[in-house]
């Protein structure tokens, strides 16, 4: 991949390619468990709901009849009786609770907990989540949250003037989940076979994937299912222990196929393309016409002092200009199969702007001269 990276400065664009090379593996081979994941093997989303309590008065209002009764609800429990009406305090808020176990968690296991605001608190800064249950899909209860709540930002305000960073009525609360029952996630089937898929549908890559199965374990375990998935058996001898197999399997290599792209993110001036984008013959012809058009104001005071009248006053008369100023275009003419590098590189030697070279691709595209998909972001 070459990333093309552009920043406007005085003298021009900057043009930056990179090019890496990881491991020892020949050039252009990847293995399996960088290009997909066994069916099946995915983590588990959590959610729940509670109640986080010290907020300097910045806590849900009297208004949140949700979080006045979840408190009376809370303290309930520990035999203390209060109707909601009776629970006024900007000290505590009411929150959503996210986590994610991963495929295989043990009993007790920890991993982090998203909080966020579900009422109108103000801020969350210096909060303190009580204990509460997530749960899954199914409605059972997988782990239990509970910490103290790292924000990274504040919120303060004060008789209208508010100082801000960042968002103050989010947070995590780090290893604040810990897991109540192990569960794990198991991609064998109970005929022997599993099926790898492809984070990118393809057919040409996937035909590749079942042909190094088959040729690394020297017999037919692998069958096409579709375009991101491969059907493996399990040869016999190793059902008793499918992870020796499973091993072996995600470090196999093959060279994937890419289907060519650009990526264009018009906010940052940005275009990453791969290098295999090519480029048919094509001339590229640029100009800029600048008009500016400029207003100025002056006052028209009579000279008639003291001898004011019906139809004697001042007046505002605007004065405007237009200015026309078109600078000498630029020609561009590529042969064919060049690359989008090739590209840029030409246009950056006529000081083409960022922008009109963003331009220049879509049209190049709609004219059916580039032989790749164009993103815009």
């Amino acid at each position: 991949m070459a990333l093309l990276g552009f920043k406007k400065f005085a003298v021009g664009i900057l043009l930056l390619s990179v090019s890496v090379h990881v491991g020892a593996a020949a050039p252009d081979t990847i293995r399996l468990k960088e290009l997909g994941k066994f069916e099946g093997w995915r983590e588990n989303h959590l959610v729940g709901f509670g109640i986080v309590t010290g907020l300097a008065g910045t806590g849900d209002s009297p208004r949140s009849r949700a979080t006045r009764q979840s408190l009376a609800n809370f303290m309930s429990n520990f035999d203390v009786m209060l109707t909601s009406d009776q629970i006024n305090s900007r000290n505590v808020a009411i929150v959503s609770l996210m986590a994610q176990l991963p495929p295989i968690t043990h009993q007790g296991d920890k991993v982090d907990v998203i909080v966020t605001s579900l009422g109108d608190a103000r801020s969350l800064v210096g909060g303190t989540l009580l204990l509460a249950p997530l749960k899954g899909p199914d409605g059972k209860v997988y782990a239990l949250a509970q910490g103290a709540i790292s924000v990274g930002g504040y919120r303060y305000d004060q008789n209208g003037n508010i100082a801000q960073k960042n968002h103050a009525t989010g947070g995590v609360i780090p290893g604040g989940a810990q897991a109540e029952q192990d569960i794990f996630s198991s991609p064998l089937r109970d005929d022997g076979t599993m099926d790898f898929v492809l984070e990118s549908p393809d057919y040409t890559t996937i035909e590749r994937v079942a042909k190094a199965i088959n040729l690394t374990f020297k017999q037919t375990l692998a069958s096409v299912r579709d375009s991101s998935a491969v059907r493996v058996a399990i040869p016999p001898g190793q059902l008793a222990n499918p992870s020796a197999f499973m091993s072996a399997l995600e470090t196999i290599e093959v060279r994937p196929d890419q289907r060519a792209r650009v990526v264009i993110n018009e906010r940052t001036g940005t275009i990453i393309a791969g290098g295999d984008v090519k480029i048919s013959k094509v001339t590229v012809a640029h100009g800029d016409l600048k008009v500016s058009v400029l207003t100025n104001y002056f006052v028209s005071q009579p000279q008639i002092i003291g001898r004011a009248g019906p139809n004697i006053r001042t007046q505002v008369v605007p004065n405007t200009q237009i200015n026309v100023n078109e600078e000498q275009g630029g020609m561009v003419e590529l042969p064919d199969a060049s690359s989008v590098g090739d590209l840029v590189v030409a246009l950056n030697k006529i000081k083409v702007s960022t922008r009109d070279i963003i331009a220049i691709l879509q049209g190049i595209k709609t004219a059916g001269a580039l032989h790749a998909d164009l993103i815009l972001q």
